[in-house]
């Protein structure tokens, strides 16, 4: 039961936090920052999981793995960016947290020009001229 753990890891900390806050903020960022990594790091296993059964249907498929590696990239930037700017959200810094969200869209286009240039190269093909 993963997710029994995270709500009462969560919960747990909710209510320290509660406690801990008015006496001592920056005690209360720091739990909330070792709260999050240990979410993170309770998920990796499953997530480790999810891309080896995505790698295995990616052979079957025999699909390039260029683009399953780039859209696994994309993911992780994603999710990361996310993550962390939700950290920076609850410490509250929002400029921080926006700062790293544009960096992350940033990143993920410019991981999408190689699907991007060969998607465009395919329909070159198939219009005639």
């Amino acid at each position: 039961m993963d997710i029994a753990q995270i709500v009462g890891l969560a919960l747990i900390t909710t209510i320290l936090l509660l406690i801990i806050r008015q006496e001592k903020p920056v005690m209360a960022v720091l739990l909330t920052v070792v709260c999050a990594v240990v979410i993170f790091t309770l998920m990796m296993e499953k997530l480790v999981s999810v891309i080896n059964v995505m790698k295995e249907l990616v052979a079957r498929a025999e699909v390039n793995y260029f683009f399953f590696s780039t859209i696994l990239k994309i993911i992780g930037v994603a999710y990361l960016a996310d993550f962390t700017a939700a950290i920076c959200q609850d410490a509250g810094e929002g400029a921080i947290a926006k700062k790293v969200e544009f960096a992350a869209k940033v990143i993920v286009v410019v991981l999408a020009i190689p699907i991007m240039v060969a998607i465009l190269e395919s329909l070159m093909e198939l219009m005639p001229g």
